[in-house]
């Protein structure tokens, strides 16, 4: 596996991240059953990078805006993560 390679599969893996992310607020509108296994896979892949920033976040009005913090993060690292691999590989 070429470097551009491993770089791509790092960058798509981060890109999923944020989408599970998007997916699970949408989730939150609508009636679902958690145990479903897509749904659960969903919460089992999220809960790890939520779970600190719900912590750290206050809930304003009813709104949680911890998966926006979670996104924000998860792009940062992304960026610092990619760059770091294009340094070295």
């Amino acid at each position: 596996m070429g470097s551009f390679q491993i770089i791509q599969l790092v960058n798509t893996a981060f890109n999923v991240l944020v989408w599970l992310i998007i997916g699970r607020c949408i989730l939150s509108f609508i009636r679902h059953n958690p145990y479903q296994p897509v749904i659960k896979f969903i919460y089992d892949v999220t809960e790890p990078i939520m779970a600190p920033f719900r912590r750290i976040v206050p809930v304003a009005g009813g709104m949680d805006f911890s998966p926006i913090i979670a996104v924000l993060a998860v792009s940062l690292v992304q960026k610092l993560v990619i760059g770091i691999l294009y340094s070295i590989l």
